[in-house]
């Protein structure tokens, strides 16, 4: 004999999932789905980079006085760049212990059982710079690194105002898209009698760029690190469905 159904499973049986419906169309009709990626390029004006100062000590409060006096002269240094206090936010702040690698005795075993000892700490401490005035950038790198900063990352490049340059892509996405069914209608004897429907996704992406950091700067003269922002690329990947008629 079969198991009963359980009480919960009498008073509450499973539903079945529904189906995503299909976008309606004429009876005879057929419905056709193109992605099409349309794409526009841009000079960035604006960029972010990271920079920061890791110091260390004997005990944590050394490590993190050592940091704070000298993180308030790259912070100084970047006001007198003329990064306003808008542009400058902290990103990280830690301080964290720096373990001592444990030593092997002669027998193959570790000394104090191979347990690791603290032998100082270290601290960390980074703002995320946004830098509107990209010719100043070498510029403002070489005075943080100049006034302390020993931890320099970046650019990532962008635009402040990014729209127009979407709307470019998008409109050259729908051209495609509406140029390739054209096609398939016109190859399967049919014609486009309308768009169903439309959904998007993009973004952008940086080209190439280059970016020199303390250890190269160091062996540089007291010229100005040199950074190239390059372009963006603005991409668009639309999904259009068509209806197609006879």
């Amino acid at each position: 004999m079969p198991p009963l159904p359980s009480e919960c499973s009498r008073r509450h049986p499973p539903r079945a999932r529904a189906a995503r419906p299909l976008p309606s169309i004429t009876a005879g009709h057929t419905l056709l789905t193109i992605n099409a990626k349309g794409s526009s390029t841009r000079e960035p004006d604006l960029a972010s980079y990271n920079a920061g100062v890791t110091t260390q000590g004997s005990t944590a409060s050394a490590a993190l006085t050592a940091n704070s006096e000298q993180m308030t002269k790259v912070m100084a240094a970047l006001k007198r760049a003329g990064i306003a206090d808008k542009d400058v936010q902290t990103s990280n702040l830690n301080v964290s212990p720096i373990y001592a690698q444990p030593k092997r005795l002669p027998d193959g075993s570790y000394e104090d059982n191979g347990q690791q000892r603290i032998v100082g700490y270290q601290a960390n401490n980074s703002v995320t710079v946004r830098q509107r005035k990209l010719g100043d950038m070498g510029k403002v790198i070489d005075a943080l690194v100049t006034a302390g900063a020993n931890q320099v990352n970046g650019p990532d490049f962008m635009l402040s105002e990014p729209e127009a340059a979407m709307d470019e892509a998008r409109m050259e996405a729908m051209k495609i898209a509406r140029s390739r069914a054209e096609l398939y209608a016109r190859a399967a004897g049919l014609r486009v009698a309308r768009i169903v429907s439309v959904s998007e996704n993009g973004g952008y992406a940086p080209q190439p760029v280059m970016y020199v950091r303390k250890e190269a700067r160091d062996s540089m003269a007291s010229a100005p690190a040199p950074v190239a922002a390059g372009e963006l690329e603005m991409t668009v990947n639309v999904n259009v469905q068509f209806e197609l008629a006879p």
